[in-house]
């Protein structure tokens, strides 16, 4: 079985290449029908975040060209800009960085949990498509199964270090009185959970929740006691909101340089902090060029993470060392299946050399024929066959000096070295 992990992520492409590459939530069921039509892939997942888009697929490296093109086409991206930051694993390669990317290892902030959450969806969505199969569907819970050792058994996850952590890290250092500041939150979904939790922790005064559907927000505005309102309210109460947090799944900025420049007139050019987490970005990346606003995107975080991840590096280690041996045991099952398949062929031919020597015996009872010569006879036949076609193969090994073939005969049959020069018992 050929298996490949190919993709972007923030390490390889910049917030500008990931934004054109991220598939949203309605297109990935079509998405994986057509990757599996137009490239031949048997099975597919597709793991789509702010900071990665892969494909998972049962596929050689071979045709791992023909993937990255129909990823080009589909997001109508040059094949050579896509081309010069994308990455190509194979097989137990591939298998070790989809359980790092799981395991949070691979994360831009070492040991996020969202990230397994995260592809267990990818592969519910490719179930739901019908693209995964017997390797898919074992490897997905072999990588699950890693995740959860490493979550379990190291300290990775232990401080609250994460997207959202760090950008709350980030207002901290602006604002130094954060219980005097008003937050707006733009969306409503587990990264916006995560900053409201942060930031509720931190005392913060008031704290607004916008969102697409009302409702949803009234359910996050309620656990934080924080006030819902819908996107259309935004520009009221960004004149309020010194702290602005944004991540929603909008294909289109959610706020402009307008709105934005209104609200600092109100404020009297009161400085507001903004961070847009969202890939395709919630905020138009012309807001940072006004005086009095601070703008960052998911790549500008890199140095607050980089100083909350000093006290994962020893569970890193230790986590790495988890997954290592995760990558070993599932190579071993499918080798192990490759085995069943051979055996199961073999088995069948002996079967079948058996059925018909057996029923050569059966007929030379039946004439009459002596039982004790019938089997003897049937005993030489049966082994003959069973011989035939070994024998024939070690006689070509051994003409073309594969000594190697030979030595992993002796073993495959069990043979004693000395086996050949003891006479019979």
């Amino acid at each position: 079985m050929a298996f490949l992990a190919l993709g972007i992520n923030h390490k390889t492409a910049s917030v500008d290449v990931r934004e054109r590459v991220a598939f949203t939530p309605e297109q990935l069921v079509e998405a994986l029908q057509q990757l599996c039509q137009r490239t031949g892939t048997r099975e597919a997942a597709i793991l789509s975040t702010c900071n990665r888009s892969e494909l998972y697929i049962e596929q050689s490296r071979a045709e791992a060209e023909a993937v990255l093109e129909w990823l080009a086409d589909y997001h109508r991206l040059s094949a050579a800009d896509l081309r010069a930051c994308a990455y190509v694993h194979e097989d137990a390669d591939a298998v070790r960085h989809m359980m790092r990317v799981a395991a949070g290892l691979d994360s831009l902030v070492l040991g996020e949990p969202q990230i397994l959450g995260q592809m267990k969806s990818a592969y519910a969505v490719a179930r739901e498509a019908g693209t995964v199969g017997p390797l898919l569907g074992r490897l997905f819970q072999a990588t699950f199964s890693a995740a959860k050792q490493v979550r379990t058994d190291t300290a990775i996850g232990e401080n609250p270090v994460s997207v959202a952590f760090a950008a709350v890290s980030l207002a901290k250092q602006i604002f130094s009185d954060m219980q005097r500041s008003q937050a707006l939150l733009i969306g409503a979904g587990e990264t916006i959970t995560l900053v409201a939790r942060h930031l509720h922790e931190q005392g913060i005064k008031r704290i607004v929740v916008a969102n697409r559907t009302l409702e949803r927000a009234k359910v996050l505005a309620e656990e934080f006691g924080a006030h819902a309102v819908l996107l259309a309210d935004i520009p009221q109460e960004l004149v309020h909101s010194d702290i602005v947090i944004s991540s929603t799944a909008s294909q289109l900025p959610i706020l402009g340089k307008g709105a934005v420049e209104s609200a600092l007139k109100q404020r009297r050019h009161k400085p507001i902090f903004m961070v847009d987490i969202a890939v395709p970005r919630d905020i138009e990346p012309e807001v940072g060029e006004l005086d009095d606003v601070y703008l960052y995107s998911v790549d500008d975080l890199h140095e607050v993470v980089a100083e909350n991840l000093k006290s994962r590096q020893g569970a890193a280690q230790a986590a790495e060392e988890m997954v290592a041996g995760g990558v070993s045991d599932f190579m071993a099952r499918l080798r192990e299946l490759a085995a069943v398949d051979v055996l199961r062929a073999y088995r069948q031919q002996g079967e079948r050399l058996r059925d018909e020597e057996l029923q050569k015996a059966q007929r030379l009872l039946a004439n009459g024929g002596n039982a004790e010569e019938v089997l003897a006879q049937l005993a030489r036949g049966l082994t003959n066959k069973l011989l035939h076609a070994p024998s024939v193969q070690l006689k070509k090994l051994s003409a073309e000096g594969r000594l190697d073939a030979l030595a992993m005969a002796q073993e495959l049959f069990a043979l004693d070295e000395g086996a050949t020069d003891r006479p019979p018992q």
